[in-house]
């Protein structure tokens, strides 16, 4: 898919546009319609050029870009952007954290031209005088090449799975496959993945392989065979794409979806069963006969396990559970009936309160909630109190119009450092919901960031504490928290805590996802949405909540608007 190469490349212009000093506003439109880009949810090779100019934030010269990419598989601009800036400087621009001030008086002062020289003068302590350098700067740097090492070995779910799928989809239409799956970690929903595993059954490997490796994703054919090859996508993952009997594709699922310790377990408890499992099939030791195979479920059954999903998969006690009958009964993306977190053109967002109303029916909700940013979050247009009640009043004339359908009004208040929220209490009383979340102030200490999302869980308006850790997959690490103290005080409190389903958050993860449900504290799936499409990311916050063991009953927006409404406001 395209989607990536260009939002990519729009992000580097912004970047680069911004060492240069360029109009802000200028700036800020290339990292919407790079955002924008990336939410689609098909390719933009697909897309005419009516429909690029109906996504927000692209105007004809930015559509005239795209096709430029489509066609040449460059952009002049980009080009010519780069060639003004310094190769080492671009070489900074990499790093996590490291903005284009930064890398620009880092670059200027010291000539920087690779990673390598970086890492060496940070560990040396030799950045520190330089402006704005102190020792936390330094730890920062290191940690943000640390990750960019990190994300070279594995991408995040959300970057990985539409292209998978769409490989998927192009095998399904040009080769004679029978049965196709994803496995690997990709099935399994871990939140990074390290490279993309498929699995098929056909009465012709050779052709199969044949149209694999041609594939428009392929960059470089690391193998061919006749029933494995493996290639390098344009993206730099690792495709690898197996052809299996088909009586024996049940085990193989089984066997590369993995996990390795899940799989370890499974063979210990078949080897006191006398019997091996393997990649082929289901044997018995004392002749070697084949006793199952061709379905995934023979696995389980013969080791008498109930099915277990892949997400659970993980050697965290779901095998135990399963010996026990205790196996969740895990929540599905149809279970959810409304997204919690969604911003609107009064700030930040893409979209009228109608063109959300009309998404949202299409994927079966009856309700969602405006949260749009407050005005602490000024680079999003946050509202002010005054602006708050004048929302108020236009979402309450529109819920008098709609019929199986409500707008839950609230807000994605910001806590301020001090734990404080930006918008008094005296307003907050009068919204459905109120979202808290830090903006800023990352790199404070466990103990103020823990203090400012305690402050804000005791607060009784507050309905749910969005994305906790603050991470972004590959960006930026989760922020250092006392979550224990944090759970501790929403389980009184009754306060929910977010999943956010933005596939750079995914935020909280599924192990905290599992703590809070073994607490009983309330969990919220929302997606944060600012453009429609965004809408999708749903399935990703749905994935962690089954990898964290959730079912429907653990998360609040499954329920009818009305019990979710005294749900979420238990003080009011």
């Amino acid at each position: 898919m395209k989607n990536q190469e260009i939002a990519k490349i729009f992000n580097e212009i912004a970047d680069l546009l911004e060492i240069k000093g360029e109009n802000p506003f200028r700036i800020r439109a290339y990292r919407k319609a790079a955002q924008n880009i990336e939410g689609l949810p098909k390719s933009i090779e697909d897309i005419t050029t009516e429909e690029i100019l109906k996504v927000p934030g692209i105007g004809q010269d930015l559509a005239g870009k795209i096709e430029e990419y489509l066609k040449t598989g460059r952009i002049k601009a980009h080009e010519e952007l780069k060639q003004e800036i310094p190769e080492g400087l671009l070489t900074l621009l990499s790093v996590p954290g490291i903005g284009p001030k930064t890398s620009k008086m880092l670059y200027e002062k010291l000539k920087i031209k690779n990673i390598a020289e970086l890492e060496k003068l940070a560990s040396e302590h030799k950045l520190i005088g330089l402006p704005g350098i102190k020792e936390k700067t330094e730890e920062n740097i290191l940690k943000g090449i640390e990750m960019l090492k990190r994300g070279r070995e594995r991408h995040p779910i959300g970057r990985v799975l539409p292209i998978a799928n769409d490989i998927v989809e192009h095998l399904r239409k040009n080769a004679p496959v029978d049965k196709i799956d994803l496995a690997g970690s990709l099935r399994r929903c871990k939140d990074t993945i390290k490279d993309i595993d498929i699995l098929v059954t056909s009465d012709n490997p050779k052709e199969v392989m044949r149209v694999f490796v041609h594939l428009p994703h392929v960059k470089d054919i690391l193998m061919q065979g006749t029933t494995k090859s493996t290639v390098i996508i344009h993206e730099d993952i690792q495709v690898d794409l197996r052809v299996v009997e088909k009586d024996s594709y049940g085990a193989a699922l089984a066997y590369f979806t993995g996990s390795k310790a899940h799989n370890i377990r499974l063979r210990e408890m078949a080897m006191k069963k006398g019997l091996k499992i393997n990649e082929y099939g289901i044997f018995r030791e004392r002749d070697e006969k084949k006793i199952g195979g061709e379905k995934e479920d023979d696995v389980y059954k013969i080791l008498g396990l109930p099915y277990i999903p892949p997400e659970l998969r993980e050697d965290q006690g779901e095998i135990g559970a399963a010996q026990e009958g205790r196996l969740p009964n895990l929540i599905t993306l149809e279970d959810i009936k409304g997204d919690l977190h969604v911003h609107s053109k009064w700030s930040d967002g893409s979209h009228t309160f109608e063109q959300l109303i009309e998404a949202a029916k299409k994927l079966g909700y009856s309700y969602i909630a405006i949260t749009d940013h407050s005005k602490g979050l000024g680079i999003a247009r946050g509202l002010t109190e005054d602006r708050l009640l004048e929302q108020k009043k236009e979402i309450d004339a529109i819920n008098k119009k709609l019929k199986g359908f409500k707008i839950i009004h609230g807000v994605e208040v910001d806590i301020r450092s001090d734990g404080s929220l930006d918008i008094s209490d005296d307003v907050l009383k009068e919204l459905d919901i109120v979202v808290a979340s830090i903006h800023s102030g990352f790199k404070q200490s466990k103990k103020q960031l823990t203090h400012r999302l305690s402050s804000a869980i005791k607060n009784p308006y507050v309905s749910i504490i969005a994305h906790p850790t603050g991470r972004l997959i590959g960006e930026r690490d989760a922020y250092d928290i006392d979550m224990e103290e944090i759970f501790s005080i929403a389980k009184k409190t009754k306060t929910a805590i977010e999943i956010n389903a933005y596939p750079l958050r995914l935020d909280i993860n599924d192990t905290y996802a599992k703590r809070a449900k073994e607490l009983g504290i309330p969990i919220v799936i929302a997606t944060d949405t600012h453009i429609i499409n965004q809408f999708g990311y749903m399935r990703y916050g749905v994935s962690i909540a089954r990898r964290g063991w959730l079912g429907k009953d653990d998360v609040l927006n499954t329920l009818d608007v009305d019990k979710l409404l005294k749900r979420l406001k238990p003080f009011k």
